[in-house]
């Protein structure tokens, strides 16, 4: 970064964005205007730099700006064809950019190149957009700002829009920004400073006006009062996967819960189905929300099977709305309906369940209903919340330029949207499988006894929108059901469960203990029925179908020598892939196993004694106990723990949608142990 310009208004940028008061996760854009030189001419060249399109500004860098020309932007304004044409504009920045590389320019650019100063910010606060979406918005911005803040009307972001702000702007030199009806502000200055601190005064001054002559009850007085901590994580685990199944009828949806105080005093208030049917104003917040929530109206403890039929007739409801509103608005050459499932699910008493193609969406859809919950109180505290018309949500929602956007968002992994729960994931094959997962596009639950060493794998993975760490004893069955409600609250369900969990103890029958079989059984056998018994509960719920794996082993069908228990223990886990696949497969759920062999690099069992026994039984130094094994099988190779991940993931990467009961051998060719 050489320009200071450039700095300044990343620095700005950065902290706007990281207030959450102040804009939303990649919402409002900010700009800087400056000289730099031109390396054709060598001579100074006005410039204007704007956080380009689906940018952050809390993490917003250089190259997430859209560098472009001054002269070239404004003189846009001669070939203006008109606000019917005004989408035509969006292609002309292309011949306005300067350099190469930057980010691709975002549709309010105009705005911030026609407005003759050199700072501009944008942003979506919820305090200006109370006031914005406010019945009386423009007197009540005449009322708290007199005329040092303007009001615009709604105008769809555009060419237009910009004309019409670097009017007003023109035409009210002591002016510091503006409201934009139903949307949000827009404030300049002379300087960077000048500029933030303008933002700041607007946005300050709105919330201290609402709480000081706002109403102390605008949504009324509560009507449901929330469940305990306990008890809503609980039934929102009950209800998460009936939920997440429903909203993914069109297409699979990972999920958010929140349970903020925010959204409990909304989902429990007088108000609730009135102003949630309102939906949301600020473009930004309805393009991740749709235009308004699924209410339920059930007690928040009423009986599971009641709650569960009523959410499926509000879902059939809310599709069949959603759809006439498709219908009211669209036109020939309107983009096909992309789905008529919810987004934000209010669950009085319990919370809001939020969803998207991934979790971030998802929580970031969520963290947006958040911002409209609080512009429905402000605007309800000094006035009555009046969002822009239903027509106008369609035409952004269904904006060409909206469906370019996505249509060159690039293709999904092949994993994405599924929720993976792997056991014993944090060493050897569990963590390999975990790290393939989630790199093909899953959301993977870590699940270890060694808490700790979990958290280690999720975090090498990524943050919590890809993987989170849970502990979990398999042979406990109280933790069992307590890592898998976890695993649903974090991401809304459970689709591919891989049964990794394991130990062994190489011993001959005179010398294996009851104990020693009692623990290599209840870690595999034991172990495996729970987290699949347990998991198959959510599976079902949901009614997606899903994947359960057994990493079994190939001496689930091999005899050789020390072995008892943990050959018995793996063959039971061999038999239940065969019974869970036939019982399962009427749900759409494919139950798979896993029969390695000879993993000893790597592999937490053979570091934690096992590989010592066995060089022992074997003869050779434990050393070369990988070479060994690979010498005796027919292919000759040693055999690794992401030989094994990559037969999860070929197993439930989508090209085997009809094979179930299977077992598959990674031993690189143990002839002995062929299925028969």
């Amino acid at each position: 970064m050489t320009n200071p310009v450039v700095s300044e208004l990343i620095s700005r940028s950065n902290r706007l964005g990281a207030d959450p008061r102040t804009t939303n996760y990649a919402g409002g854009n900010t700009s800087a205007k400056g000289a730099d030189i031109d390396p054709v001419t060598g001579d100074a060249v006005d410039l204007v730099w704007v956080k380009g399109s689906g940018g952050d500004l809390g993490t917003l860098t250089e190259k997430g700006l859209a560098v472009l020309r001054l002269d070239r932007l404004r003189a846009l304004t001669g070939v203006y064809p008109g606000v019917e044409r005004e989408d035509e504009m969006v292609a002309a920045f292309d011949y306005c950019l300067h350099g190469r590389g930057g980010a691709a320019p975002s549709i309010d650019t105009a705005m911030h190149g026609l407005v003759d100063a050199p700072h501009v910010d944008h942003l979506h606060p919820d305090a200006g957009i109370a006031i914005a979406t406010a019945a009386d918005g423009p007197a009540l911005t005449k009322e708290i700002f007199g005329d040092r803040v303007l009001w615009v009307d709604w105008r769809r972001p555009g060419f237009q829009l910009g004309l019409d702000i670097a009017a007003a702007h023109r035409a009210n030199p002591q002016a510091i920004g503006v409201i934009l009806g139903g949307h949000g502000i827009t404030a300049w200055g002379a300087t960077s400073e000048e500029c933030e601190a303008n933002s700041t005064e607007i946005i300050n001054t709105a919330a201290a006006y609402i709480d000081e002559h706002g109403r102390t009850e605008p949504f009324g007085p509560d009507r449901i009062g929330a469940l305990d901590t306990e008890a809503r994580r609980r039934r929102a685990a009950a209800l998460f996967p009936v939920i997440r199944g429903l909203v993914s009828t069109d297409r699979p949806q990972v999920g958010h819960f929140t349970d903020s105080d925010v959204v409990l005093e909304f989902v429990g208030s007088e108000r609730l189905a009135e102003l949630g049917a309102l939906g949301t104003s600020c473009p930004d917040h309805f393009l991740r929300t749709k235009v308004k929530p699924l209410v339920l109206d059930t007690a928040p403890d009423a009986p599971l099977d009641e709650v569960t039929a009523r959410l499926r007739e509000l879902h059939e409801a809310y599709r069949e709305d959603y759809r006439g509103y498709y219908e009211r608005h669209a036109t020939a050459d309107s983009p096909a309906i992309r789905g008529a499932d919810p987004a934000i699910v209010l669950v009085p008493g319990v919370g809001m369940f939020s969803f998207g193609a991934n979790k971030q969406t998802a929580r970031v859809a969520g963290e947006f209903y958040v911002n409209a919950i609080n512009v429905m109180r402000g605007a309800e505290a000094i006035s009555r919340y009046a969002p822009i018309d239903e027509s106008e949500k369609f035409r952004i929602e269904y904006w060409a330029l909206e469906e370019a956007k996505l249509q060159r968002m690039p293709k999904p992994k092949p994993l994405a949207t599924r929720v993976a729960l792997v056991t014993g994931a944090g060493s050897g094959i569990g963590r390999a499988i975990a790290l393939r997962l989630a790199a093909e596009g899953a959301c993977v639950v870590v699940s270890d006894r060694d808490t700790g060493a979990a958290a280690t794998v999720a975090a090498e993975i990524g943050g919590a929108d890809v993987a989170v760490a849970v502990s979990l004893d398999v042979t406990d069955e109280d933790a069992v059901g307590a890592a898998v409600q976890e695993a649903v609250l974090a991401f809304g369900g459970v689709d591919l469960v891989v049964n990794n969990a394991g130990l062994s103890l190489s011993k001959s029958l005179l010398d294996t203990t009851a104990r020693d079989w009692d623990l290599q059984h209840d870690v595999m056998a034991k172990g495996s029925f729970l987290v699949s018994r347990e998991t198959a509960r959510v599976l079902i719920a949901q009614g997606m179908g899903g994947d359960i794996i057994y990493i079994s082993s190939k001496n689930s069908i091999f005899a050789g020598p020390n072995n008892v228990a943990y050959g018995a223990a793996k063959a039971d886990q061999a038999h239940q892939v065969r019974l869970l696949a036939a019982e399962l497969g009427p749900h759409g759920i494919r139950v798979n196993g896993i029969n390695p062999d000879g993993v000893v690099r790597g592999s937490g069992i053979f570091a934690g004694g096992w590989g010592a026994d066995r060089a022992a039984v074997y003869g050779v130094p434990e050393e070369k106990l990988g070479e060994f094994y690979a010498q005796r099988t027919l292919l000759k190779r040693e055999v690794l723990p992401e030989h094994i991940a990559n037969a999860v993931f070929a197993i439930t990467g989508g090209d085997l949608t009809h094979t179930t009961g299977l077992h598959v051998p990674v031993d690189a060719g143990v002839a002995a142990a062929f299925l028969r």
